[in-house]
This record gives C-alpha cells, structure tokens and sequence, in this order.
C-alpha cells in the first residue's frame, strides 16, 4: 500500500469523486477526514450529498480497513471547516493529504446568469478550495510535508460555453496552485491540480446541455473528447489522486494534470 500509515482530507465526500477518493485512498492504506455539506442548494440541477451519502462513504472506507472521521461542513464557511479539520486531525493522529473536491455546476447562457448563481459557484468553487487549503496547511507542516490536490476540470484548461462561473472558478484555481507551491516549497508541501473532462456523476450528466447546443451546434465539438469515450469513470480521477498523493510524485509540484480523454488537446 503506497500511502500507508497516512491520514488525508477531502472534501466533497458523500457521493462521486470525493467519495471514490475516500475509498481508493483508503485502498492504499490512508485513514480519511470525509467533509461534505449534506444539504442541497436549490438551484443546483442535480442531487447533492446526504448524511446517509456520508455515512455509506464512511462505511466503504471502514470496510478497505481504515479510520475515519465525518463531518457536515460547509466549505464557505471558514471557520467551521477549520473547526472540522481540527476534530478530524485530533481523532486521526495528523493530516498528509488534502483533496480539495467539493464543487458545483451549473448550465445557462451568459444571460440568465443570476447573482446568486455567479456568487455562490466562486464561493464554493475558489473560496471554498482557499479555505481548505487554509485549514489544512498548519496541518500538513506539523506532519512535515505533504501533498495537496486539487480538482480543476477540462473547463480549467480551456473555455467551456454556459458553464460560466464554473470555467472563471476553475481557471482561478491553477493559479491559486502555482502560488501556493512555490510558496509552500521549501516546507515540502507539494500542491497540484487535476483536470478531469465530464465524470459519469451526478455532476457531470446535464439535461439542459443538449438542448443548448442544439440551438449552437457550432459549439458541440468542443465537448468531445478525442479517445472514444464520453466520459470517464472516478475511479480513473481517482488514481491520478492517488499517483499525486505518493512518493512516485515526489517531486512533481504545481503541475496541471489532466485526465481528460484528450478533450484538451483538441
């Protein structure tokens, strides 16, 4: 087991990606701090995290053989997220890893954009990612190093159309993480982005999408992936978490890893 003995953080973990984190890092020998908001917002078009989405992450990482700790935080709110990793690294021992997931997605055109919408998708995509990274890094030098990922997109790395607020966030976020990493160097924190294309989550299937493009089909190819898939399982953002999170990436820091199906490179 690659990451065993170590205790990781994440974020996003009752359902999807975050929880497919939790159980593969957990495969590799890493007790989990599993934070999830467990309440829905209103207008987000898909079924978040529950308690009970929580609870069965826990479960699966209790069956692979490791500790965890949950908890119902919101990553908007600093302080209560701060309070949450406290209590996780309290239970658990230390923190190693962090894996800044939670994220939502919304699909409109630029002018049915809402306030609401615009402000709540940077607060929880950027500001919320700062204010895991935030929480976690007093954590990660008492343990002496370790390894921070965060989840971009394929929208990190290119324009996407009407998921506005969710590009700016995620573009945000690659420099949030070249900063970091030169600054948390030279105390062997090592901080880098994953960029997945569309996920078969909950998040990653829009029913408003094809209707969208029917009336812009110019606009449909730059959705497409080059390898012959439409999208990728967690599983496989998952082990690009993992390879990050190890020694086999010792000394790869403020890297943009895509793992993207070649969507791209198009």
């Amino acid at each position: 087991m690659r990451l065993s003995g170590k205790v990781a953080l994440i974020t996003g973990a009752a359902q999807s990606q975050g929880r497919s984190h939790a159980v593969r890092l957990a495969a590799e020998g890493t007790d989990i701090i599993a934070v999830d908001i467990c309440r829905q917002i209103d207008f987000v078009p898909y079924a978040m995290g529950t308690e009970e989405g929580l609870a069965e992450t826990a479960r699966l990482v209790e069956k692979a053989g490791r500790r965890v700790y949950t908890a119902r935080a919101d990553v908007r709110d600093a302080e209560g997220l701060a309070a949450a990793v406290e209590e996780g690294v309290a239970e658990l021992g230390r923190l190693d890893i962090v894996s800044a997931n939670a994220s939502i997605a919304t699909v409109q055109p630029h002018d049915e954009i809402t306030p609401e919408i615009w402000q709540t998708t940077l607060d929880i995509n950027l500001t919320g990612v700062w204010h895991t990274c935030a929480a976690a890094i007093p954590h990660l030098v008492a343990a002496g190093g370790g390894s921070i990922v965060i989840t971009g997109s394929s929208a990190a790395l290119k324009g996407l159309p009407f998921y506005l607020p969710y590009v700016a966030a995620k573009h945000a976020l690659v420099g949030l993480a070249r900063s970091l990493a030169l600054e948390l160097a030279d105390r062997n924190i090592r901080v880098n982005t994953i960029h997945p294309t569309g996920v078969d989550t909950p998040q990653g299937h829009s029913a408003v999408l094809p209707e969208l493009l029917e009336a812009r089909p110019d606009l449909g190819p730059l959705f497409m992936n080059s390898l012959p898939v439409p999208r990728i399982e967690a599983i496989d953002v998952s082990n690009a978490l993992v390879f990050l999170a190890s020694d086999e990436a010792r000394y790869v820091t403020g890297a943009a890893f895509p793992i993207d199906a070649g969507s791209t490179i198009r």
